[in-house]
């Protein structure tokens, strides 16, 4: 079984990081090809499976056309 990296404050994130791509009318499949990475990156990322770092936090942010506080609580 995969062990969790989440906190409280990190499932807050990634929740965030998925509604921002909700919003922004866009799939896994299309981020993913945006971003230039396979589509299980996104799946892992929004599930919470993987970090991000803040590079490609801006790179979210600047697809969904959202200001990086968006994602912080």
């Amino acid at each position: 079984m995969v062990k969790s990296i989440q906190t409280k404050e990190y499932a807050y994130f990634v929740e965030r990081l998925r509604q921002a791509r909700l919003e922004a009318g866009l799939t896994q499949v299309q981020v993913a090809k945006k971003l230039k990475r396979p589509q299980s990156h996104i799946s892992n990322i929004e599930s919470g499976q993987q970090r991000v770092d803040v590079v490609e936090l801006q790179r979210f942010a600047k697809l969904y056309g959202k200001d990086i506080n968006y994602f912080i609580k």
